[in-house]
């Protein structure tokens, strides 16, 4: 069954003896040069993380705004914008310019975002909470908004309208109104699953479930992906949907797959503690081509998802990372995932 098959990157830089990707700048670059080698190699996508106050990546659109530049089929994506930073009427002019400039192949994944190291960021930005007010509801607020935006609707009043005691006339410009179609909600649960489903997103599983009830984390992550399809279903959302799930794997094809990921397959999850409640994260895949193809086919969630994305070790470089894109991408190939 055809799979579409991306990479997803934090694209961490680190300016310390012996990186080989020490500043930011190195980053930005070499992930436009990735995403060539991502189509290069047969891939649908490049998708990024999204991060403040952190040496990662952090606004997309530049960066998204280059790597279409350079490709022409690629779907581009983030994973995710986080809400909390973000005024719906900017983010509407910077996400549909970038739409434009890519032909329509921006897949916006969006959310209420992520543990980070900053304590009042979004304060810092101009966008802390109001009394009363949680982040679980800004972001959705927001995203409608947002969603509204792209559409069309009129945003601001003319001083015509102001002189006729009317409301807004005027859309915020430019915008892509089919992006609207093409918003991803990143979800950590089944509830936030089903949200997005009964408002019509598509889904962006999280690598990270934020609930446990000790089934292996692919097969409680299957479950929140059937559970998405059959509401978006009942919903009846006349856009067909999709839904998109991260692995970390590493086939070893060279020598340097062996010395860097030698002993990371892992047989067990990782379950650990996040903002006080109990988190599940799969576990990767290393060894030889045939390990780890295995290892995706025994996957429920990899099986059941129209999408997978492939973590990358951006911090390895774009040499490394250039031949890891091949490598999954021929694995992908013999699964029948991809075209020769």
């Amino acid at each position: 069954m055809r799979k579409r098959i991306g990479f997803l990157s934090f694209g961490h830089y680190r300016n310390v003896v012996g990186s080989r990707v020490p500043t930011a700048g190195d980053s930005l670059r070499m992930h436009v040069e990735l995403a060539v080698a991502a189509e290069e190699a047969g891939m649908d996508g490049a998708w990024v993380r999204v991060h403040h106050f952190d040496k990662s990546l952090a606004t997309p659109y530049p960066l998204l705004a280059a790597m279409a530049a350079r490709t022409s089929t690629l779907e581009l994506g983030t994973g995710v914008v986080d809400l909390r930073y973000e005024q719906p009427l900017a983010m509407t002019e910077l996400a549909s310019a970038t739409d434009l400039l890519s032909g329509g192949r921006l897949q916006l994944g969006i959310s209420r975002g992520s543990p980070e190291p900053a304590i009042d960021g979004q304060e810092r930005f101009g966008l802390g909470l109001e009394v009363g007010e949680r982040w679980s509801d800004v972001a959705r607020e927001r995203a409608a908004h947002f969603r509204r935006a792209l559409r069309g609707e009129p945003q601001a009043r003319s001083e015509r309208a102001a002189q006729l005691g009317q409301g807004p006339d005027l859309p915020v410009e430019p915008r892509s109104p089919d992006l609207a179609d093409r918003l991803w909600w990143g979800a950590g649960n089944h509830a936030s699953g089903l949200w997005a489903a009964e408002h019509g997103y598509h889904l962006l599983s999280s690598t990270l479930l934020t609930q446990d009830d000790g089934r292996p984390f692919h097969v409680q992550q299957a479950d929140q992906l059937r559970g998405y399809l059959a509401a978006y279903a009942e919903a009846g959302h006349p856009v067909p949907p999709r839904t998109a799930v991260t692995r970390s794997a590493f086939p070893f094809f060279s020598d340097d797959d062996r010395r860097y990921f030698g002993l990371a397959d892992e047989q067990r999850d990782g379950i650990g503690r996040l903002e006080g409640g109990a988190v599940r994260g799969g576990p990767t895949y290393a060894g030889e081509p045939e390990h780890v193809a295995r290892r995706l086919l025994a996957d429920e969630a990899v099986q059941a998802a129209d999408t997978l994305l492939f973590a990358l070790p951006s911090q390895l470089g774009l040499d490394y990372n250039a031949h890891l894109l091949g490598s999954l991408a021929a694995v992908a190939r013999e699964l029948g995932w991809q075209e020769d």
